[in-house]
């Protein structure tokens, strides 16, 4: 039996021991996120769908991560002044990590094991490459604002490319259907 995505410590973004288990029984959207990323627009959005649906359970928590050509290069409290004082940032935000590689944090170990290939993840390969950049093999995370859609009971059941939007109608979609599933 695996370990739950409850049990594995992670830290807050102010240096706290956390977990998950905090979130149980609501709708977790894992982000790994990143400050200086042509994605990192994205916070307005991830901001604007966890203001319109936390009351119906949705979370959405941030792990910071530098593994994509140095994109977030600063320190967890330079990570948090940027998220609150440029996008206003409220949804839960952890201590960064490493999401690839052999020193990938554990959360993302499991979150990875559990849903390995991330929809739409084609395209967005292809404009890494027409960047010049070697995109991660699957099932890694390829690349900043990679999403994880984790249901009321801890399991892992949809994962988005980075270039998804959160206000794309498909993802948008995924998440109210997670949220209409009670426990």
């Amino acid at each position: 039996m695996s370990t739950s995505l409850y049990d594995i410590p992670v830290k807050t973004i102010a240096g706290k021991e956390s977990s998950l288990a905090q979130f149980k029984d609501k709708v977790i959207l894992i982000v790994n996120v990143a400050s200086k990323c042509g994605l990192t627009k994205q916070y307005e959005g991830l901001e604007k769908l966890y203001d319109s649906y936390r009351d119906q359970g949705l979370v959405v928590a941030g792990f910071p991560a530098n593994d994509f050509e140095g994109q977030e290069p600063g320190t967890n409290e330079e990570i948090q002044a940027f998220c609150t004082g440029t996008f206003g940032i409220k949804f839960p935000m952890f201590s960064k990590i490493t999401v690839v590689g052999a020193q990938k944090h554990p959360l993302y170990d499991a979150l990875i094991k559990a849903q390995p290939k991330a929809a739409g993840t084609s395209d967005f390969r292809e404009k890494l490459k027409g960047y010049g950049i070697a995109p991660n093999p699957e099932p890694e995370v390829l690349w900043n604002f990679e999403k994880f859609l984790v249901d009321r009971n801890g399991q892992v059941v949809k994962r988005f490319s980075p270039d998804t939007t959160p206000d794309d109608p498909a993802f948008v979609s995924a998440v109210k259907a997670e949220l209409a599933n009670k426990v």
